[in-house]
């Protein structure tokens, strides 16, 4: 194994070359980052919570409220489905998953079995409907969700909330949040850089549901007087008090919104305009046109904004909403509105905020413990092993920390204070595969084999040794990034980029330099074999 191979000579300066390229960004300042040419990578790294400071959000999703708010859709659909199709019902019961249907006449049950149906959409992604129609006797009828839909609605919810949460944290500037899922229905949001964790917590928290419904003007005045509100509308206010009683149906929701951007309105307040796309631009055009003369509510979150009159029919696809805003609010609005609605309400369950100077603290402490122990290794491994097989073992070192500081800019993986720990693991276990091969080499010598001989047998025979406990390191490293958050992960990250380059450094690196000792010295002896133990 000891031969200076031209391949291995060519990967040794290919990793020294890619280890400076993307390390070299981090020494040097953001006007010098600019200024490099265009092909020239200019990432660095990307340091975490605990050493950039900033604000750690956990988060519990709602999903039980978001399982009751899916449910009354779903009821107040039965209502208007019959409704349009003149089946009459003495009760609609909600049930857990859906609504227990009983008509007034039994002879209309096959009719509303069909109009349920119909209601009950198009096949989802899995070729199944999300909605069943079940038959309940003579005269009732089951309208609910399916076992598979309803099971995966928990999931589905945190997944969407997630990838929410990561548009509009993206939208305020913030470099690399770290969002990711603890447990079933939690997310841990780290923002570095973030110093205000209350307009973190504003801007994710905030469900922004916004939908278009009509007011229902015949019973409104009636329902404000004596409270008595019908089934199908509920009573609802703007933000100066003023109630609106606007019916359940949604005519359009934001979910059919593609753009939403700040403008301004006839007198020059800011103002929100928006455009649907082409499923919204034609529900919407045909209720507009259909109500013509009549109000309607732009709803957000359940609170009225406008409730503008339909002058004529609207269907452009676009429009514009108007308000008491500020060039703030509407900003903030509509990056709400373009990073989508949360299908469920957040409630913060932990808040911290790291301050940059502590930071700071924990960078200067991280970097000292990591000179401290790269000293400790270098004085060990020189009075261990000699200059020159001690030195090969420090280069093979210093090529390992470059490598790790070059993968982790390349890949902008968080560095954490438990990731510098990690880096301080893999320098120890590079030294330890460089210990293995030396004294495999030192007992050969002692029993008398040539030089080429024991360095042979010192790679080939040590060589099984350390792959099994990178291996087993590599599996601990697995484990703790799937099952681990947050800093726990940063940690296994970076010792997983480590077993790799500290193998790489620690074998094929010591084999092309000791291999050009050889070759150019060609020495009797093996200067470790009497070294002192």
């Amino acid at each position: 194994m000891v031969q200076l191979s031209r391949w291995k000579v060519i990967i040794v300066v290919l990793s020294v070359v890619f280890g400076v390229l993307f390390a070299l960004p981090n020494m040097l300042t953001p006007a010098q980052r600019e200024a490099l040419p265009g092909f020239l990578p200019k990432g660095t790294l990307n340091l975490g919570l605990d050493l950039r400071g900033g604000s750690y959000l956990l988060l519990e999703v709602d999903t039980a409220e978001m399982r009751t708010k899916r449910v009354s859709n779903l009821v107040e659909d039965v209502r208007v489905t019959l409704r349009e199709e003149r089946i009459a019902t003495t009760a609609i019961a909600r049930e857990e998953r859906g609504a227990l249907v009983t008509l007034a006449n039994a002879a209309q049950q096959d009719a509303a079995f069909e109009a349920l149906q119909q209601a009950a959409g198009a096949p989802g992604a899995n070729g199944q409907p999300e909605r069943t129609v079940q038959r309940v006797g003579s005269d009732r009828l089951r309208f609910a969700f399916t076992d598979a839909v309803w099971n995966s609605m928990a999931s589905q919810a945190v997944d969407q909330s997630i990838e929410v949460v990561r548009r509009r944290i993206d939208s305020l500037g913030t470099r690399e949040p770290s969002i990711t899922r603890q447990g079933a229905e939690r997310i841990v949001v780290q923002a570095p850089g973030e110093s205000d964790p209350a307009a973190l917590e504003r801007v994710i928290g905030q469900t922004a549901q916004l939908t278009f419904q009509m007011v229902d003007v015949e019973n409104q005045t009636q329902a404000i007087q004596t409270g008595l509100i019908p089934p199908d509308a509920e009573l609802l206010q703007d933000e100066l008090g003023t109630p609106y009683l606007v019916k359940r149906r949604i005519l359009v929701s934001g979910e059919n919104l593609t753009r939403a951007n700040v403008g301004a309105d006839e007198s020059g307040r800011p103002a929100i305009d928006f455009r649907f796309d082409g499923q919204g631009a034609r529900r919407f055009g045909e209720a507009t046109a259909q109500n013509i003369g009549r109000p309607f509510a732009i709803i957000l979150d359940g609170r009225v904004i406008s409730a503008p009159t339909i002058i004529s029919p609207i269907t452009g696809g676009t429009g514009q909403i108007t308000g008491s805003f500020t060039i703030e609010s509407a900003a903030e609005l509509v990056n709400l509105l373009n990073g989508g609605a949360l299908p469920a309400p957040l409630t913060v369950e932990e808040r911290r905020t790291v301050t940059a100077e502590l930071g700071a603290d924990a960078v200067a402490a991280g970097a000292l413990s990591t000179a401290i122990a790269f000293v400790i290794i270098i004085v060990f491994m020189f009075l261990a092993y000699g200059f020159l097989f001690g030195g090969v073992s420090v280069l093979g070192l210093l090529l390992n920390g470059l490598l790790i500081i070059a993968a982790m800019s390349m890949t902008q993986a968080t560095l954490t204070l438990p990731g510098i720990a990690g880096l301080i693991l893999t320098f120890a276990v590079a030294v330890d595969a460089n210990v293995l091969i030396y004294e495999r080499m030192r007992d050969e010598a002692r029993a008398g084999r040539s030089v080429i001989a024991s360095m042979d047998a010192g790679f080939n025979k040590a060589w099984g040794t350390i792959l099994d406990a990178n291996i087993t390191t590599l599996v601990a490293a697995l484990i703790m990034f799937v099952f681990g958050a947050g800093p726990v992960r940063g940690f296994a990250w970076t010792l997983t980029i480590g077993v790799f380059t500290s193998v790489f450094s620690a074998v094929l690196v010591a084999q092309v330099l000791l291999a050009w000792w050889l070759k150019t010295r060609r020495p009797k002896t093996l200067p470790i074999a009497e070294s002192v133990r």
